[in-house]
């Protein structure tokens, strides 16, 4: 009796669904292609929303921007539910090892009284900020078009929302979990002069009903000035006054701004390469807006700082823009 082995190949029906093969073709789909390429409703809807009726559920005019394909906005991350979660895990577990060693050796003993009141007055009140930029995201996440867009949107509040925790958590971590720090933050947030043009900035930008403009002011604008002020030369400030141990409580955010910006940068570069409508739209909001940020953020670098060192933020805002495509000329003019 022998025993004859044979294989058999069954070839699927179908490598995807209907309309991931429209868009790319009958061949294999990613995951993250499957769950964010157009699956947002765009047709049939039974009422207008109530908020605002002169516009339809999903609809694309909730911004002056204008695109022929809203889903070219890919996410180069490849972010969806379960890889983003995953992702800011990996970066959530470093976080929390950071602030358990920080607390285990007790190393806030180790700075200055001087340097800690810095901090808790000119540092951890950008949790508000933060907050502010959760907003900001959201407006993209709730009128934004197209899934690869209103997803990672979506993604980018929750990472604000954990990097104003995580400010929280400096203070608890240098007052011993008291809240202390965190009040004396808030009353600086309310009435230190310090803090008064971001305040005003935050509030007025939550009026802004254009999401696209919202993503504009945050993510090249706000961060730009965050990074270069806050995460480069306060961080290097706290170095030189032996406080460098902070910024392994700060590593949360420096990792998450620099993820985030892989995103916002190809959003706005393909945003500014869509047409010269768009390239000069873009344009108009970084010259509306370039002064106001500027100028809200230099009373914190006068106390912080030193009152110019919003120029070189500056520079680098522009600098960022031109490489992404962005119109400057009425930058530069004004």
């Amino acid at each position: 009796m022998t025993l004859e082995i044979k294989t058999a190949n069954i070839a699927p029906i179908r490598n995807s669904y209907a309309y991931i093969e429209r868009r790319f073709g009958n061949k294999p789909a990613t995951r993250y292609q499957e769950v964010s390429f157009d699956i947002q409703g765009a047709a049939n809807f039974h009422y207008r929303p109530l908020w605002k009726p002169e516009k339809t559920l999903n609809d694309k005019t909730h911004t002056a921007l204008q695109m022929q394909d809203w889903y070219a906005f890919k996410d180069p991350r490849q972010f969806y539910y379960g890889t983003y979660v995953q992702h800011r895990a990996r970066l959530q577990d470093s976080a929390e090892s950071n602030f358990a060693f920080f607390e285990k050796r007790g190393l806030a003993a180790h700075i200055s009284d001087a340097v800690k009141q810095k901090v808790i007055q000119l540092l951890l009140p950008f949790r508000h900020v933060e907050q502010t930029a959760n907003l900001h995201m959201m407006s993209g996440s709730a009128y934004g078009y197209g899934t690869v867009l209103t997803q990672a949107c979506i993604f980018a509040a929750m990472d604000r929302l954990g990097m104003a925790q995580y400010l929280s958590r400096i203070g608890l971590a240098l007052d011993g979990n008291s809240a202390t720090a965190l009040n004396e933050a808030k009353t600086a947030w309310m009435q230190d002069d310090a803090w008064q043009g971001l305040r005003q900035l935050c509030e007025k930008s939550l009026l802004e009903q254009d999401y696209f403009k919202l993503f504009v002011l945050q993510n090249l604008l706000i961060d730009g000035f965050l990074n270069v002020l806050v995460y480069q030369q306060f961080d290097q400030y706290l170095v030189e006054h032996q406080a460098r141990d902070i910024a392994m409580l700060t590593e949360f955010m420096q990792d998450s701004l620099n993820d985030l910006r892989k995103w916002s940068d190809l959003v706005l570069k393909t945003a500014a390469a869509e047409s010269e409508y768009n390239k000069q739209l873009l344009g108009q909001w970084l010259a509306e807006y370039l002064t106001p940020v500027k100028e809200a953020f230099r009373p914190w670098a006068a106390q912080a700082l030193t009152a110019d060192a919003v120029d070189l933020a500056e520079q680098a805002v522009l600098q960022r823009a031109q490489k992404l495509g962005i119109d400057t000329a009425t930058v530069t003019a004004a």
